[in-house]
Formats: structure tokens, C-alpha cells, sequence
């Protein structure tokens, strides 16, 4: 079946993106590694000794990065409803965040001292059709943010993606509440066409 000219186009934009080789060049899975690893930067969010869960993992670039930052000292948790190969030092869960038999398990193995880092670069299957793709984006969104609220230790700290759309102003001033520094980032590898953006919260407070 031949491919449409906007598959061919993205096809032609992905493999010439500078992200996308370096990325190779580098030996990440994926070029949204360079996302959080400018946040990161920034922030210095990975420290060895700290716990970390990564939702949305698949396949595999922010988990593969936080491997590289803790350096086998720390306890990484990885899900995602795709398969991803394996990294050392690592857990991963293959299941569906929103089914209670997978979220039980997840639960399950994180340790009773709590999560010091949340990740989540969930995002539904884009259909290109706003009015579906963010409400189903934002839902995702809710989600992980609901899961910090249970597994965050005090003082820690969420990265997620998140969609500029409806639902989102409510969801800024619920973090907002609840964390003591929050902040919208736009990373460069964010491609300037796209409305995800990252939320970027510290300090959580109970």
C-alpha cells in the first residue's frame, strides 16, 4: 500500500532531524531523551540513591538517560503498554496504566519510602484531530498527576507531558497547590509544531 505524502513528509522531517542523529549518534533509543535531559540540566533532578518511575517508557530513551545519571545506585521502575528492551538496574512493567491489575502491580513494587521522581511521557495515539487528541492527552495527564499525589515522597518532584488545550489551566493551579515550585518548559527537541509541553513541579508538599 503506497504511503500518503503526510506520512512520506514525517518520514522525511524525522530522518533528517538533527534530534533524531544525534540521537544515533549518541546511542539513545530515541531523541526525546534530549527533553528531559535539558530539564534536567536545569533542574538536577537524577541524583544516585534517589527512586524513579517512568511512565510512558517506551522505548525506552528518558529511562535509558536516568540509568546513565544514578549510575546503578538508585531504583528505577519503568511502564509502559509497549514492549522495551531491557536496561540494567531497571524494572519494567508492559501493561496498560489505566487497568487496575497493571496499576496494582506497579503499585506493589514501589518501595515503602516513596518515589523521588516521577516521570511521564504518556500521550495517546494521535488521530490529528484536536478536539479528540488533547482531552484523550490531558486524560493521561490527570492520571500521572493523580499517581504523584499517592507515591511522591515530600519534597519530590514530577516531569510530564501535557497539552496546552482544555483542562490544562486546571491542572497548572491543582500543581500549583500542591508542589512548591511549578514550571512549563518547552525543550528544544519539543518540535515547535507540537502543543505538548512539559510540567515541570518540585517540591511536593502533602
Amino acid at each position: 500500500m503506497p504511503r500518503s505524502k503526510s506520512s512520506k513528509r514525517w518520514l522525511q522531517e524525522h530522518f533528517d532531524d538533527a534530534f533524531v542523529k544525534k540521537a544515533q549518534a549518541e546511542g539513545y533509543r530515541s531523541r526525546a531523551v534530549y527533553k528531559l535531559k535539558e530539564i534536567d540540566d536545569k533542574e538536577q533532578l537524577l541524583k544516585p540513591g534517589i527512586t524513579v518511575v517512568d511512565l510512558g517508557a517506551a522505548p525506552g530513551g528518558w529511562t535509558q538517560y536516568v540509568t546513565e545519571r544514578l549510575q546503578g545506585h538508585g531504583t528505577i521502575i519503568a511502564l509502559d503498554i509497549l514492549p522495551m528492551d531491557a536496561l540494567p538496574e531497571v524494572t519494567f512493567i508492559q501493561g496498560d496504566f489505566r487497568e487496575d491489575e497493571v496499576f496494582e502491580k506497579l503499585m506493589n513494587i514501589i518501595p515503602e519510602r516513596g518515589v523521588d521522581l516521577l516521570l511521564s511521557d504518556m500521550a495517546p495515539n494521535m488521530s490529528g484531530a484536536s478536539a479528540i487528541d488533547i482531552p484523550r492527552a490531558m486524560y493521561l495527564a490527570e492520571l500521572a498527576f493523580d499517581f504523584a499525589a499517592k507515591v511522591l515522597k515530600p519534597g519530590g518532584s514530577l516531569v510530564m507531558k501535557v497539552f496546552q488545550g482544555t483542562g490544562f489551566d486546571e491542572l497548572l493551579k491543582e500543581a500549583r497547590l500542591k508542589f512548591s515550585k511549578v514550571i512549563i518548559r518547552k525543550p528544544a527537541a519539543s518540535r515547535s509544531r507540537s502543543r505538548e509541553t512539559y510540567l515541570l513541579a518540585k517540591g511536593y508538599n502533602l
